[in-house]
């Protein structure tokens, strides 16, 4: 069912960012190939994606439980690792969803076994491309078939036997870096890769608890065929889910926004680099450090934005962000300019394209490149009716430019908003947006 989003005279409230999605997929998946015990994982996310990887866990056999947690701080999980090599062939098909990132490090974990698998997803995931983890792969001995000439899912995985590798990688992808890594994990000798510029490190943090033999040295890494050690896993608040409720605060004319337990890991920070950038009124208090991952509260209030420049190293480091960017860009007096940033072009949308088709529906004439995008900056966000095109992220970017614009903003399927972040509509709701 449709929801319009109304301006409220005022934003104020305190939000508990949700767990981590990234954390949360690979607390899940590494701690089902430990082989030393059972783990508790707690503050897991709660989205669409997250349950799709533990569905497949299960078919492959692996036992955990889930249960709500009674501060309502996230579920709490437990994984009984099965090890390296105790993953059971599925009797099913299976499904992940949404979810690129189940999809790109399942096939690391897939890739080279004993047993015949078939993953596959939503009409949008079958979109995504699959040719940059099945190639290298290929090259490792994996024997892996798909549609488009191995290219897109399904993806179909015949066994073979994995050698260590020296990989360059083409893109800036920790999805693409942690598959490679977890098909290292069981290869006959070492994995290297190069990376073409910094990308989130969450792999590399829990594998170091974990007792992994990875070296880093530089965008270097070179990795060890290594058993895994389970790990207790407390997982941080998802800065991504956190970044709609920052770029509220510092938007809407007249806002306080606290927002609790988010997880500032320097290769997942951009967006508050690029919002400090922009002249935002932020500010990261009891910085901490929980289960190895920085953590932070932030707040946010109402500032005066100016337009940036977004390009090179940090693009990859607030990639996933880049769709509620354009609502502050949208209002920052001057020009925003996005480049460096293609990789939105293979999103759950083409995210420049969907992006660019509202704000221009919105009455803010930016335009599209090959590689970005550029808003004029100084205008007011109209309203009207908008479709999020199967994508969570530009759902919920339009929630909150509902929560600044002039006229109320009707998103036609804000169901889409469940992959990642469940209760986004509640909170718009809790901290004064009005929903119709």
């Amino acid at each position: 069912m449709p929801v319009t989003i109304a301006r409220p005279r005022s934003l104020r409230g305190e939000i508990i960012a949700p767990g981590d999605k990234s954390v949360s997929h690979r607390a899940i998946m590494f701690n089902a190939l430990s082989n030393t015990g059972t783990a508790s994982i707690t503050n897991f996310s709660p989205g669409g994606d997250c349950t799709a990887t533990i569905e497949i866990m299960r078919e492959l056999g692996v036992e955990i439980t889930r249960n709500a947690d009674p501060n309502g701080r996230g579920d709490s999980l437990t994984v009984k690792g099965v090890g390296l090599n105790g993953l059971q062939e599925p009797s099913e098909i299976l499904d992940a969803g949404n979810s690129g990132t189940t999809t790109r490090l399942m096939s690391g974990i897939l890739a080279g076994r004993d047993i015949l698998t078939i993953l596959t997803g939503d009409d949008s995931l079958k979109s995504r491309p699959m040719g940059r983890v099945v190639n290298p792969l290929t090259e490792m001995g994996a024997v892996i078939s798909g549609r488009a000439g191995n290219t897109l899912a399904p993806l179909v995985f015949h066994g073979g036997s994995l050698r260590g590798s020296t990989y360059e990688m083409p893109v800036a992808s920790a999805q693409l870096k942690s598959c490679l890594l977890l098909a290292g994990l069981r290869a006959d000798g070492i994995t290297t890769l190069t990376q073409p510029a910094e990308s989130r490190d969450h792999t590399e943090r829990m594998f170091s608890a974990m007792g992994v033999n990875l070296k880093t040295s530089g965008l270097d890494l070179v990795l060890e065929p290594s058993e895994l050690n389970t790990v207790d896993v407390e997982i941080p608040g998802d800065i991504s889910s956190a970044a709609f409720w920052m770029v509220a605060g510092i938007c809407h004319p007249d806002a306080e926004l606290m927002i609790r337990n988010v997880g500032i890991n320097p290769t997942r920070a951009g967006i508050i680099t690029a919002l400090q950038m922009m002249g935002a009124n932020l500010t990261l208090i009891d910085e901490r450090v929980v289960a190895g991952e920085p953590v932070a509260d932030v707040l946010v209030k109402t500032s005066q934005l100016n337009g940036i420049e977004l390009s090179g190293d940090i693009v990859p480091l607030l990639i996933d962000e880049i769709p509620v960017i354009t609502v502050a860009a949208a209002i920052a007096e001057g020009e925003t300019v996005i480049r460096d940033a293609e990789e939105l072009r293979v999103k759950e949308s083409d995210r420049i394209h969907t992006s660019i088709t509202w704000l221009n529906g919105a009455g803010i004439d930016a335009v599209g490149t090959d590689d970005g995008m550029i808003i004029p900056g100084g205008g007011s966000i109209g309203g009207g009716q908008f479709q999020s095109s199967n994508d969570h992220r530009l759902a919920m970017s339009l929630g909150i430019a509902g929560l600044i614009s002039i006229d109320p903003i009707t998103i036609v399927d804000p169901d889409e908003a469940g992959s990642s972040y469940p209760d986004f509509w509640k909170i718009i709701q809790k901290i004064g947006g009005l929903i119709e």
